[in-house]
């Protein structure tokens, strides 16, 4: 939300809500905005994490800076109290604004042009489809529009598109092209039923853990974690910050560890440059949290729903290498001169939030859940996601009981999280999976394996160029094309190639903030922008990163033992 529009918000709504006002006024109407105040058109562009994560640090865990510089604490309490009364939408005064504007620059003709271009692209779809030379070359016209809607969403911001819909039109068509290109219509459902079944696992796990971790923030659970760091020395504070997030993030998703991170440090440390590095930290910290658990980050969430890798090993082989990818950033930034020089001691920077009644016992269901579906699926061997949709249930049935009567406390129970939770994130990944799978129906998946092992010898290689490419291009595409590329029988389960690929897809987004959710979310919070996180913290990431792809190869190569050990000279004395 921009700054400027703060004071105008709270001003107008709290005259409008001041009985006072009317009487003292001869006008019927609130006066209008101030004429230089405006919102303009990239002001209102706001989708996808970007939104959410703006939102959930508006009203979730911690208020946002730009309150801070300007508090309207009594505007702001009324402004809640209307909008969750039911009176007024959460955005009446942004809409009132907005649709002004919009009435001042709609250009009907521009908006027309924009419509026929996307009916003369679908018309042109639709008669290339049914032209014979995509039955006979199928591979190729595959090719080319999964590039093509591929570039759509890596430009979703310069096209004003977003990147589900463009996801979900990419996998459609793709698998039309593959019903024509495919030897009979009934092989082409019977591939599409496997994929679907597949992709909806990793769907239903993934709305399962954002509902339960959306109940959890909006009973403020997560103070008990946050509320217990009180350092304020810099160096100190760098440290805790890394590893807090670290292990937040093994248990929720990347995105969401950050969100809570750095609405922390608006708490703990004033605007500055070491407030951006240590949102930095949060960004690198959360990815290597997540690469490590079966649970802490979609990417290796995939892999191991599909049998590439099963908890327990991935836990022991990935633990230290994450740490390392984690540890070698922070020793080398305590020498930064942000730490050095421009981190103060201060105090709490804003008043902490009340937790929601009974969050301690929401938090700990919610977190026990989320642990508990690797057990789960020990124990009974069923696939995950049911084990996700079990610990959503009986948070449910919990939050229903424990909020019984309660009409002003709605907000806390599950329906309403439902529609606060990244449902689009959740459409972006069943289109971007359907997508892959329908390559991985037509073969060009082997072919491209079959071209890498053949000009790429080393399949360490080849998992670390997956890591470096994710720092540009969403890592699940990446990660779902290797799954498709190469099968268990190739590289079986928790073998060392899956189990690289799996930190490396984690880890290598932190390199460029662009390349992660984590990192997005970061830029929307704290406003940092792209050149300013590759100067300070890239070559951070980046050495994080190899070091921990470094630590993996060497503890997979050199197997440590008590007999080891003892056999070397220095310790058998010889």
């Amino acid at each position: 939300m921009s700054t400027t529009l703060l004071p105008f918000k709270t001003h107008h709504l709290s005259h409008a809500l001041d009985p006072q006002f009317w009487k003292r006024s001869s006008i019927s109407l609130p006066p209008p905005p101030p004429p230089f105040i405006r919102r303009g058109p990239k002001l209102l562009h706001r989708n996808g994490v970007l939104a959410r994560a703006e939102d959930k640090a508006r009203e979730g865990v911690g208020n946002p800076s730009s309150i801070q510089e300007q508090p309207k604490p009594n505007s702001d309490k009324q402004f809640q109290d209307l909008t969750s009364s039911g009176a007024c939408d959460p955005l009446c005064s942004v809409d009132e604004t907005s649709s002004q504007e919009f009435e001042a620059t709609y250009q009907p003709k521009t908006d027309l042009l924009k419509a026929l271009a996307v009916f003369g692209a679908a018309a042109t779809g639709a008669v290339a489809i049914n032209h014979s030379w995509v039955a006979e070359n199928q591979d190729l016209a595959m090719a080319l529009l999964f590039g093509l809607g591929y570039a759509g969403i890596i430009f979703e911001e310069s096209l004003a598109f977003n990147k589900s819909g463009v996801g979900l039109l990419m996998a459609v068509s793709l698998w039309v092209i593959r019903s024509i290109g495919a030897p009979s219509t009934d092989i082409a459902v019977a591939e599409l039923t496997h994929a679907s079944a597949e992709v909806s696992e990793i769907v239903f796990f993934l709305l399962g853990a954002m509902t339960i971790v959306e109940i959890v923030d909006a009973h403020q659970g997560f103070k008990l974690v946050t509320d217990n760091i009180t350092t304020r020395k810099p160096r100190s504070l760098l440290w805790v910050v890394g590893f807090v997030t670290f292990f937040l993030s093994s248990i929720l998703d990347n995105l969401t560890s950050t969100i809570v991170m750095v609405s922390l440090l608006r708490k703990l440390v004033p605007p500055s440059e070491y407030r951006k590095l240590l949102g930095a930290v949060v960004v690198i910290a959360a990815n290597a949290g997540g690469a490590w658990t079966p649970i802490g980050d979609v990417t290796t969430t995939m892999l191991w729903i599909h049998g590439q890798i099963s908890t327990l090993p991935t836990m022991k082989s990935l633990f230290v290498p994450s740490v390392v990818s984690l540890a070698v950033p922070l020793a080398l930034m305590s020498f930064s001169s942000e730490v050095n020089e421009k981190g103060q001691n201060t105090e709490d920077v804003l008043a902490s939030e009340q937790m929601a009644p009974r969050g301690q016992l929401v938090f700990a269901v919610g977190v026990g859940a989320l642990v508990f579906v690797p057990i789960f699926k020990a124990l009974t061997g069923l696939p995950p996601y049911l084990g996700m949709l079990f610990g959503l249930g009986v948070l449910w049935i919990l939050t229903d009981a424990i909020h019984y009567g309660e009409s002003e406390r709605q907000r806390l129970k599950v329906p309403q999280a439902l529609s606060r939770i990244d449902t689009q994130g959740a459409l972006f990944f069943l289109g971007i999976l359907l997508s892959v799978s329908s390559l991985e129906a037509a073969g060009l998946l082997r072919e491209i394996a079959n071209y890498l092992d053949a000009h790429i010898p080393s399949s360490d290689l080849i998992a670390s160029a997956i890591g470096v490419v994710s720092a540009i291009i969403d890592n699940v595409p990446l990660v779902a094309a290797a799954m498709g590329m190469y099968d268990l029988s190739s590289y079986p389960q928790d073998s060392q190639f899956w189990q690289l690929v799996a930190f490396c897809a984690g880890t290598g987004g932190s390199m460029l903030v662009i390349g992660s959710a984590a990192g997005v979310a970061l830029m929307g919070m704290e406003k940092i922008d792209f050149f300013w996180y590759l100067r300070k913290a890239s070559g951070f990431a980046f050495a994080g990163y190899a070091a921990g792809i470094v630590t993996y190869l060497a503890t997979q190569n050199l197997h440590f033992s008590p007999t080891t050990v003892a056999s070397l000279p220095f310790v058998s004395g010889s």
